[in-house]
């Protein structure tokens, strides 16, 4: 072959070459590359049911679906069984079972014990996509309606439509009591940070709170902080009882699943971290990434919440967790055992002819305060993970006050 022939030959063959090799590159990264899913089609405004989205994202349905698999209901009272001496005189001393997956919400909640039903259709409010309507449909009085008026209206449990703008997938704020709380704090709601609203989304239902006296609203009572002590303050100042213990005549409050508190100045939480970067980390499915989902515990999936950001090994992550949650679980038993004897003291005292009234008052005033700061602990999911520091500080403050409150009720019947 003539050197002008292979010339030619070269100079046809290697744009081609060129070409099909940079379209094996475009094709073999566009495979390859992760790809956060977006926006994919219209759904309605106000589309309640998830499988409807589910037609236009499969990957985090499939996502969302695997929460069925979390079927386990067990009882608090088999690990802790000084809650039935605390709560005595309310509800939650009737029945008070670990939480399961977020997509039973219904299911579970038409199951329970009908000494917690009195809170009425307010027990609805963070089990379900439908809440927003039935609030909107009903305005104010939907807090005053009973248990049985709002079951047979709801049927859906907790999906897509509770954190996601339908048009946009932006996360957003659906339940005004969270929207209230921020708003008396001076915040602008208008303008958080997309890695605020990846907590904020979550602090609508993993909260405490509690049903505003007449009108039955729920109210989150953050006004002077949102720790436990600042919280505390914010019911004393109006001096607000849910219930009075029938063995130590105390007036208490009872705290709800304060996960979002808890976390707020937690180590994770200073460092930038959100709700959603521990328990709905970033996953791949196929060519997609997607926010997992699966609403469970980061060691079910540690390579993909934890080990982003920890270099230690699985091994030291998971001995490190379940040596905090150990230390919190046996110190809490001794502030369970604590808050009892006072109890235990108050009831004797109680019963006694000849009592101090005014030692009884502050004895019962300390058993409010003790248990506060004890069940302020017991019904946050996480063991006190969520901020370890913080939590055992709250439970030596428990053990102490309740022991000031035992020696207090013994002196007001003239016992050392």
């Amino acid at each position: 072959m003539s050197p002008d022939r292979v010339k030619k030959l070269l100079m046809i063959t290697i744009p081609v070459l060129v070409l099909v090799l940079a379209a094996g590159i475009f094709f073999f990264n566009r495979n390859n590359e992760l790809v956060l899913e977006g926006p994919q089609g219209e759904i309605a405004a106000n589309e309640t049911s998830s499988s409807e989205w589910a037609k236009f994202y499969p990957a985090h349905w499939d996502s969302y679906q695997a929460n069925y698999a979390n079927t386990e209901k067990t009882s608090h009272f088999d690990t802790k069984p000084y809650l039935t001496a605390i709560y005595a005189g309310f509800g939650f001393s009737k029945e008070y079972n670990e939480p399961r997956a977020h997509v039973y919400t219904i299911e579970d909640i038409l199951a329970i014990d009908p000494a917690r039903k009195k809170a009425g259709a307010s027990c609805f409010t963070c089990k379900s996509t439908q809440v927003p309507e039935m609030m909107q449909k009903y305005g104010e009085k939907y807090y005053l309606m009973s248990f049985d008026e709002m079951k047979g209206q709801i049927t859906e449990p907790i999906g897509c439509l509770d954190c996601h703008d339908p048009k946009t997938m932006e996360l957003r704020l659906t339940r005004p009591a969270l929207v209230e709380a921020l708003q008396r704090q001076g915040k602008d709601i208008e303008n958080i940070s997309q890695q605020e609203m990846r907590s904020l989304v979550c602090a609508q239902c993993h909260v405490t709170y509690y049903f505003y006296p007449e009108t039955k609203k729920i109210t989150f009572p953050w006004d002077k902080g949102v720790k436990a002590d600042q919280i505390l303050a914010y019911y004393d100042e109006k001096d607000f009882a849910e219930w009075v213990h029938p063995d130590s005549g105390a007036g208490l409050v009872k705290p709800r699943h304060a996960e979002y508190e808890t976390f707020i100045n937690s180590t994770h939480q200073s460092a930038g971290l959100a709700c959603a970067d521990c328990h709905m980390p970033y996953t791949k499915v196929g060519n997609k990434k997607i926010s997992s989902h699966v609403w469970q515990s980061p060691l079910n999936n540690i390579e993909q919440s934890c080990t982003t950001c920890h270099r230690n090994g699985t091994d030291w992550l998971i001995n490190r967790v379940e040596t905090i949650q150990s230390q919190v679980k046996q110190t809490q038993d001794l502030a369970g055992e604590a808050v009892v004897e006072a109890i235990n003291e108050l009831k004797i005292s109680q019963a006694a002819a000849d009592v101090d009234q005014a030692k009884l008052k502050e004895a019962r005033e300390l058993h409010r305060q003790a248990q506060w700061y004890l069940d302020f602990v017991v019904v946050t999911n996480g063991y006190g993970f969520h901020n370890p520091t913080e939590t055992l500080n709250n439970l030596g403050r428990a053990i102490d006050i309740a022991h000031k409150s035992a020696k207090i009720a013994r002196e007001a019947r003239g016992l050392k």
